[in-house]
């Protein structure tokens, strides 16, 4: 017999990996959940300002990694292939876009703004890669994607900025 599926709410105040997954709760929010998390992961990327590029991206594969097995974990006990209310990826989208980019302010929100626009559109090649997987694997990885794409529209400004 099946286990019954989880709220979300039950999921990310009762164990490990539903903490993270919801993004230590600000994936609850009852309007852009997604967004709610994006925005809560700016508090912990304060720790990467200071760090050189390869230590945050040391930080950002292990979050990977722990979000592909926290996400998958969630999913299946809510019974749901990708509940919005599971924001780890957003953490780690936004965590890696912020180490591949310049420490300013400007650079940092600018960076933030052009990830959630691209995490929510979803042009291709993000949406054809979230079909491709799935799990944990493929909640992940369309937010890896985004950033990277986030980063690549920051450093091209900055080259014709500098022209």
């Amino acid at each position: 017999m099946n286990k019954p599926a989880q709220t979300p709410r039950q999921l990310a105040f009762s164990s490990l990996a539903g903490w993270l997954a919801f993004g230590f709760g600000s994936g609850l929010s009852r309007h852009a959940p997604g967004t709610a998390g994006s925005a809560m992961a700016l508090l912990p990327a304060l720790w990467l300002w200071p760090m050189p590029m390869v230590w945050g991206l040391v930080i950002v594969v292990a979050a990977f990694a722990v979000g592909v097995w926290c996400c998958q974990v969630c999913a299946d006990q809510m019974g749901e292939a990708d509940p919005g209310a599971i924001v780890w990826d957003e953490f780690v989208g936004v965590w890696l876009v912020l180490v591949l980019v310049p420490n300013t302010v400007v650079l940092w929100l600018l960076a933030w703004v052009l990830f959630r626009g691209f995490d929510i559109i979803k042009p291709w090649p993000i949406s054809a890669l979230e079909r491709r997987f799935g799990g944990g694997w493929g909640i992940m990885i369309d937010d890896v994607l985004a950033a990277l794409m986030a980063a690549a529209v920051v450093h091209a400004g900055l080259a014709l900025w500098s022209m």
